[in-house]
């Protein structure tokens, strides 16, 4: 089967329930902006060229990267996907290249590393932003030469791959910083595709709105649920800051917890219709309360960092990305603060 065909059969998205929404391999959207960004996958899929996605965290970066592959000359080979946020430093090394026997203390047996994984197919380096410039430097000779050693290992081990990356950082001004080295910036960034926000492609709101609900009624065995119209305009006024994640998040919770077909906008979070909660107003107003500036910063601390843990599913690395802070920074915080997942202090606050 042609390339071609692949890509005329992916257009559309049947969600289950006979009814197709325009979309590109599961990412759904009508806007100019979008429409770009599919344009842009179509014409790097059949190339090997490096490809660089920049965007905020909830975009559906990952999903382009997976578009690519599925589109490219590679797509019967493996895709092998590698965060490079959620891994400690130490240890991101031996996940992309290997490790041999004895390297370390705990490695009991050699190990084959990610990009041994991924021979023949591509590489997916998400989060690149997140790794250590000692390890840059290691990665952009594999990147180049196509070849590397296992960690604790003399022999150079040769792949074919293909690499995509993707970051949520500004890699231009953590170059000026030194803490991303300019050479892999450029070995990276042979086909830039920036992921707009969805507050800048609010157009596609309504249509992805009614796409996930599509999707969750298939899923659950019942009707459609729709809003109202005045709960459409509070979706449309909203920033949106976990982007298409928190979108996707909140219908199914609309999906769950509605007891009618039709939502209105008494039943929409807080957070959209303009709605304080209680400990956001107490963080914000600490002197109301005979609060001291310790205490109320630690508040306000612990505030955002819930929320960010919960609009992430309480997957660190990912509401470190939100909240722009390094993992090992938001690991000290939580301890410090005393955070565990059964204390949360709203789903509904709206900090960033």
């Amino acid at each position: 089967m042609g390339l071609e065909v692949i890509q005329n059969e992916l257009i559309s998205k049947d969600t289950g329930t006979g009814e197709d929404f325009p979309a590109f391999m599961g990412l759904v959207g009508q806007s100019t902006r979008m429409q770009k960004v599919f344009q842009t996958i179509r014409k790097v899929a059949a190339t090997d060229s490096s490809v660089l996605i920049t965007g905020e965290s909830g975009t559906g970066k990952e999903l382009i990267a997976r578009a690519i592959h599925a589109l490219s000359p590679r797509r019967n080979g493996p895709m092998v996907i590698i965060n490079c946020g959620a891994i400690p430093g130490e240890l991101l090394e031996s996940e992309l290249f290997g490790h041999e026997k004895g390297a370390f203390t705990g490695a009991h047996r050699s190990r084959m590393g990610r990009f041994e994984m991924a021979d023949g197919g591509t590489i997916f380096l998400d989060e690149i932003g997140d790794m250590s410039p000692g390890l840059q430097v290691k990665l952009l000779r594999a990147i180049q030469e196509q070849t590397f050693e296992r960690v604790g290992g003399g022999q150079s081990v040769r792949v074919n791959i293909r690499v995509l990356s993707a970051t949520h950082r500004d890699l231009v001004t953590a170059i000026g910083t030194g803490a991303f080295r300019e050479d892999l910036y450029y070995r990276l960034n042979v086909i830039p595709i920036k992921v707009p926000p969805l507050r800048e492609r609010k157009e596609d709101i309504p249509l992805l709105s009614r796409y996930f609900l599509e999707r969750l009624a298939a899923r659950f065995e019942e009707g459609t649920k729709r809003f109202t119209d005045a709960a459409q305009d509070l979706l449309l006024a909203y920033e949106w800051p976990g982007n298409i994640r928190e979108l996707e998040n909140m219908m199914e919770r609309m999906a769950v917890m509605s007891e009618d077909s039709l939502i209105g906008e008494d039943e929409l979070p807080e957070s959209v219709r303009g709605i304080r909660t209680p400990e956001r107003v107490l963080a914000l107003n600490p002197l109301h309360n005979g609060m001291g500036f310790t205490e109320a910063v630690d508040l306000y601390q612990k505030t955002l960092i819930i929320e960010a843990l919960n609009r992430c599913d309480w997957v660190k690395a990912k509401a470190a990305a939100l909240l722009k802070m390094n993992r090992t920074t938001l690991v000290e915080k939580i301890k410090k603060l005393k955070i565990v997942r059964e204390e949360p202090l709203s789903p509904d606050l709206d900090l960033f």
